[in-house]
């Protein structure tokens, strides 16, 4: 399978993102997701990583931006309710057709419709702000202004991460093998497979990533095609 990869295909559009995309198709894709979260992105290690240290010290809020279905956010949930741990979680994203499908799930998660720059207007803080898979979605302008809200929410000791895919030919070839098995069964009927290629040739390569950003945020690679950025608050000390 062949597909241009010098650069970001910036002009080419998920599936799932047409206002007019197909209600059943998307709300399978919705449930698709946490399998395939589960599969590539990692969330379990970052967890045990960033937050659960966290939490063991102070009660926490997690602000999951972009969140679509929530199972990224309803799993950081589940994993702090097991571990005893007093952990607030909110999935926002500014489709309304995602939050609304999401709010369905519950998952002792809160479902918010609406844009990061509203969030700092309200003066809202959060310990964490975490997003997966959102930033192959956006335009030069848009990176610019999700990592400004981003360190305008996060208090002091805080840390921002932001988990994506990384544009390469092992990513897109990867997952093209690996989901076509699944194509006429667990992913028919979703936009998973279609997306997720496109998903990849919208992506950064780190250093990309590492030229689009302030100073002070640090780009993470990870196996296989991962990308992490990453923006912490220094705490206040005594």
């Amino acid at each position: 399978m062949r597909a241009d990869l010098s650069a970001r295909a910036v002009d080419e559009r998920e599936l799932m993102d047409d206002p007019d995309a197909d209600h059943a198709m998307l709300e399978r894709t919705y449930e698709r997701f946490a399998l395939i979260n589960a599969v590539v992105s990692r969330w379990r290690a970052v967890y045990r990583r960033d937050i659960r240290p966290r939490a063991r010290k102070q009660s926490l809020r997690v602000l999951d931006v972009g969140a679509g279905g929530g199972d990224v956010s309803r799993a950081l949930a589940a994993w702090s309710s097991r571990d005893g741990l007093a952990v607030e979680v909110t999935a926002l994203d500014a489709d309304e057709r995602a939050i609304r499908w999401a709010r369905g799930r519950r998952g002792g998660v809160e479902y918010r419709c609406a844009f990061t720059s509203e969030l700092v207007d309200a003066g809202e803080v959060f310990d964490i702000v975490i997003s997966n898979h959102l930033l192959h979605h956006l335009s030069d302008a848009e990176l610019t202004a999700l990592l400004r809200d981003s360190a305008a929410l996060i208090s002091r000791g805080g840390v921002v991460i932001h988990r994506d895919i990384a544009r390469s030919r092992l990513a897109y070839l990867g997952f093209a093998a690996g989901t076509l098995p699944f194509a006429s069964n667990l992913l028919a009927g979703s936009f998973i497979r279609a997306d997720g290629l496109t998903s990849i040739r919208r992506a950064y390569t780190p250093v990309e990533l590492s030229d689009a950003i302030p100073s002070d945020w640090q780009v993470r690679t990870a196996f296989p095609s991962r990308l992490e950025l990453r923006y912490e608050v220094p705490d206040a000390g005594p």
